[in-house]
């Protein structure tokens, strides 16, 4: 059948737009991109968090006394801070796309009656940042600029060192959240959107958790390679890994076995590559003083997003590193719950 509309632009979707109009189509394809891979890459941390906890905790069972409890608990507490837009698609992903009980997530938010429909899933919704803060193993922060002041003063004094806090307030840099809360153990996005064609790709994410079953939509967020006109630092990278590093350090474990169980939850991606060694962290000076018995030091995620480290150096020259973590990205995220672990030696 041949298309009598063929050639007539007039007939085509764009013109019927004004110009003012089109750059609302641009924003709305920003807005739905950023809150995809928003959420995307905070699952991808909790499924590895929650991974490697589980693995703590089966050790945990041989040495019960140099673990701590919220180290060895597999079943990661998390916490959203405020309930906007943002804070209830990240709940709902939670809900739909791991295995985190819903009675291991809480909700602070000033109108926790915004949040109602969360409680029959089993989701605790209440007023109270301080609360929060003293249970959450990792801390999503989803509230105003203009509220964080008030929030960092109810935090301040209340965060454990144990707690990862992810922050998705733009417009405050990581360095300045480590000052107000007076923490280290923060993880903060930072995302660019350049636009063009290609970010045509997120107009098509009208529903999050049917989204984040597409292959395609998974592929253009994939950190080290995003595509659609959003990029990731990746320094980002460089955090999530030195955030399990520092959670096998809070459990008390040797470097030879933090390394090696870090390796583990990207078997079958790039163990039979190459492996982080204790060098890939630290640089090889600090490594050669390091007795394969002792815990690593504790690493500033301050640092590892905003200084050049050993560890960044590793990954932007090991194209064999980089294409691995795009494959374990892509597997988890596809694959319903959370990571499968193999706990063999």
């Amino acid at each position: 059948m041949v298309d009598v509309t063929a050639g007539l632009n007039s007939l085509t979707f764009d013109p019927g737009f004004t110009e003012e109009e089109k750059t609302v189509i641009h924003l709305r394809a920003r807005a739905a991109g950023l809150t995809f891979s928003g959420c995307a890459h905070a699952l991808y941390l909790c499924k590895l968090v929650r991974s490697l906890r589980c693995v703590l905790r089966g050790h945990s069972a041989h040495r019960a006394s140099a673990v701590t409890p919220a180290a060895g608990d597999g079943d990661l507490c998390v916490g959203i801070l405020g309930a906007g837009h943002l804070g209830k698609q990240l709940l709902l992903s939670l809900l739909e796309m791991t295995d985190i009980k819903p009675s291991h997530i809480k909700v602070s938010t000033r109108r926790p009656e915004s949040a109602v429909e969360f409680v029959p899933t089993g989701v605790e919704c209440f007023f109270d940042n301080r609360r929060l803060a003293a249970w959450a193993d990792v801390l999503f922060l989803c509230c105003l600029p203009s509220h964080l002041p008030r929030v960092c003063g109810d935090l301040r004094s209340h965060l454990s060192k144990h707690c990862l806090v992810y922050s998705f307030i733009s417009a405050v840099p990581v360095t300045r959240l480590a000052e107000l809360l007076g923490h280290d153990f923060i993880l903060k996005p930072q995302y660019d959107f350049v636009g063009g064609d290609a970010a045509d790709v997120w107009l098509s994410c009208s529903s999050l958790n049917t989204a984040l079953k597409d292959p395609s939509l998974i592929e253009a967020s994939c950190p080290l390679t995003m595509s659609g006109g959003i990029t990731l630092s990746e320094s980002w990278v460089c955090a999530v890994l030195c955030s399990l590093l520092n959670i096998c350090t809070s459990a008390g474990l040797r470097s030879s076995d933090a390394l090696s169980r870090i390796n583990r939850l990207f078997e079958g991606t790039w163990t039979n590559v190459v492996q982080l060694t204790t060098s890939s962290f630290i640089g090889s000076s600090r490594a050669s003083s390091l007795h394969e018995d002792e815990p690593f030091p504790w690493i500033s995620l301050t640092d590892a997003q905003t200084k050049e480290t050993p560890l960044l150096r590793f990954l932007l020259s090991n194209e064999c590193v980089q294409q691995c973590i795009c494959a374990a990205y892509k597997s988890l995220l596809l694959t319903p719950g959370t990571l499968h672990i193999h706990t063999h030696k």
